[in-house]
């Protein structure tokens, strides 16, 4: 048996002595198999328990009504706009959702929402914002259940995602504030691993591609969470080091904004910012923030339109934008 006392595929191939991708295809309900083949599989599959009893039937016929959605649980706001086109796209085709939150930085918080899902019979898996290591990945590749990543770029492509370009993204507004004068840009927040991280890269590369010095004391890691924009300046030893910041999320840039009120500095006469995101955020405050606005709405309903259609992408990149509002400006 697999570690974990999971089922798999290959548990299943051994005991029937066929190979795995036999089995797997005869469960994905894909080829033309001997009736006695299939039959055998399918007896052999519930025996064991794969899917914890579920009729391993009811999965290659995909009879269910129900996405699973699991979500990252950080703390921001920019899965909201996905969740609702999911459930909005859902109900249209007369599918029911249920939501799941797991830790972007605990396996095991994740391989349990996993598990979770895997014990149904649900048409298909969204995952939202979350970075699997290799062992949380095997786990849901070992299911027949259709896959699809939003807002994150799984590296290696071993499963589909939609997303948006994280080292354009970096790079483009890098170059917004440097073509409005800036020498000086900070980077606040940005998680060090992951997809996301390849915002660094295009930062630096933008830097680069101006002949402006990379400085690493102006790059501060983090989780795009509030608190990284909030004490952003105690690390910068309450002074100002840059002329502008981009913020790893909209919540970011308003902890980094309320942090520089309060050591009287004033956005953006002191400081430009500029956010990751575009969520309804940054017209909640004043000034409003300038933006690198995402197409998070379309992102969700790309996701049910995979499972709906069983596509075949392997990923894809969503057009973002950057839209100017009151937290920049131009320096004289």
């Amino acid at each position: 048996m697999s570690e974990d006392n999971r089922i798999t595929i290959k548990d299943i191939a051994k005991e029937t002595g066929l190979s795995i991708a036999t089995v797997s295809r005869i469960l994905s309900g894909k080829g033309q198999h001997n009736g006695d083949t299939v039959k055998r599989v399918l007896n052999v599959a519930e025996q064991l328990g794969y899917v914890k009893n579920t009729a391993a039937v009811d999965l290659v016929k995909r009879q269910s009504h129900v996405i699973a959605v699991i979500v990252s649980n950080t703390k921001s706001n920019f899965s909201s706009s996905i969740i609702t086109a999911i459930e909005n796209q859902a109900a249209a085709n007369d599918l029911d959702v249920f939501i799941l939150y797991a830790d972007n930085n605990d396996s095991s918080s994740q391989s349990r929402a996993i598990r979770t899902v895997i014990e149904r019979a649900v048409k298909g898996i969204i995952l939202v914002s979350l970075e699997l290591n290799e062992h949380v990945k095997s786990i849901l590749a070992d299911t027949t259940i259709p896959s699809i990543f939003l807002s994150t770029a799984v590296k290696d492509q071993s499963f589909p995602y939609v997303t948006s370009d994280n080292y354009q993204m970096g790079y483009k507004a890098t170059e917004f504030l440097i073509k409005k004068g800036h020498r000086s840009i900070g980077l606040i927040g940005i998680p060090q691993h992951g997809s996301i991280s390849d915002r660094i890269r295009g930062y630096e590369q933008c830097l680069h591609d101006y002949q402006i010095p990379f400085n690493d004391k102006h790059i501060q890691i983090g989780d795009c969470l509030y608190e990284d924009g909030s004490n952003a300046l105690t690390k910068f030893e309450n002074k100002l080091p840059i002329t502008a910041a981009i913020c790893a999320s909209d919540v970011v840039a308003i902890g980094m904004m309320n942090s520089v009120k309060d050591a009287g500095y004033k956005v953006p006469d002191d400081l430009s910012l500029i956010s990751f995101d575009g969520t309804e955020l940054v017209d909640y405050v004043r000034p409003a923030i300038t933006s690198v606005t995402q197409s998070f709405y379309n992102m969700g309903i790309e996701g049910v339109n995979y499972l709906l259609n069983d596509a075949t992408i392997k990923m894809k990149y969503l057009p973002f934008k950057i839209i100017e509002r009151q937290s920049t400006q131009k320096l004289i």
